[in-house]
């Protein structure tokens, strides 16, 4: 294998040609990031998160192939992952993934001590996860605290403590992660029934469409109590708004059970978080408040 190849297939293992999962884990961390400052995140910090963010959601793609890699090869959209192909050895994937667990811990190791505390919680999570499909069936339960744990450690990063809100966040952030995950499980429902393999898709059967929107509508709901919790303005709301809207258009790809469509709406979720951190930013830069909102009242 010439190094142009082996280079092709790091970046497949690492799931860097599809980056809709690092996007996924960035927005609820971004989200953290700026109501812990208040708008106004250290920049140091951001970067240290970004890049956090994509070394750890890479390494947990490997881990999730490493544990998937006599499954995959029978699932028509995963048979041509690296692993699934035979293309690198499983002791090499896991070198590659620890050394990428290494580059990230140095990289919080700048931070203060409860953010590094926390850091190897989110490690647990994140190596555990791959494994739950076989005992578990609502692993994307675990995948939404896995994910929504950039806010907490956005909190401990900022102030040197958590504040309930980011706790609130993160259970937020669980039913997100059902929702959008199930979508992709209605992918490969399928293949995964006849693998044995457990899933929140398999799990609710023929109320999938109606788990994925109660799901939406619980992250909706708690997502717009932080926001009078935190007493944020207009925009913020603006944000939910326009995020609800994409909920009901992920409806109206979903609801006839179509591969290619609830892949459609699965990727959809991108720009659900988008909208929603957008509104945040808004709302710090161009406030037109609802409430008189003070430092005390987002970390308290």
């Amino acid at each position: 294998m010439t190094i142009k190849e082996r280079i092709d297939v790091y970046e497949k293992l690492m799931r860097l040609d599809k980056p809709i999962g690092i996007l996924l884990l960035l927005w609820p961390t971004l989200w953290g990031l700026w109501l812990s400052s208040y708008g106004h995140p250290n920049p140091a910090i951001v970067v240290i998160f970004i890049l956090g963010v994509v070394l750890m959601r890479s390494a947990g793609c490997i881990v999730n192939d490493f544990a998937d890699r006599n499954f995959d090869p029978h699932v028509e959209r995963t048979k041509d992952r690296p692993l699934a192909a035979r293309l690198i050895s499983p002791l090499e994937a896991l070198l590659v993934a620890g050394v990428l667990i290494l580059l990230a811990f140095l990289l919080v190791l700048q931070l203060n001590a409860l953010t590094i505390k926390l850091s190897v919680v989110a490690c647990l999570l994140a190596l555990v996860y791959p494994f739950l499909k076989r005992y578990f069936w609502l692993p994307q339960a675990w995948l939404g605290i896995a994910f929504g744990f950039g806010i907490p450690m956005a909190f401990a990063a900022h102030h040197n403590f958590v504040a309930p809100l980011a706790w609130a966040m993160v259970v937020a952030n669980v039913f997100w992660a059902i929702a959008y995950d199930t979508e992709y499980g209605m992918v490969d429902r399928d293949d995964d029934v006849k693998l044995g393999l457990k899933s929140s898709a398999i799990l609710f059967g023929r109320f999938d469409v109606f788990g994925v929107m109660v799901c939406h509508t619980l992250f909706l709901s708690i997502m717009t109590y932080i926001g009078t919790w935190a007493r944020l303005g207009l925009f913020y709301f603006v944000g939910l708004v326009i995020a609800a809207c994409l909920a009901g258009y992920q409806y109206l790809l979903i609801h006839e059970r179509q591969r290619e469509r609830c892949f459609r709406a699965f990727l959809n979720n991108n720009w659900l978080g988008a909208a929603i951190y957008a509104g945040i930013v808004a709302d710090f830069l161009l406030r037109i408040p609802l409430f008189s909102v003070t430092a005390a009242v987002i970390t308290h």
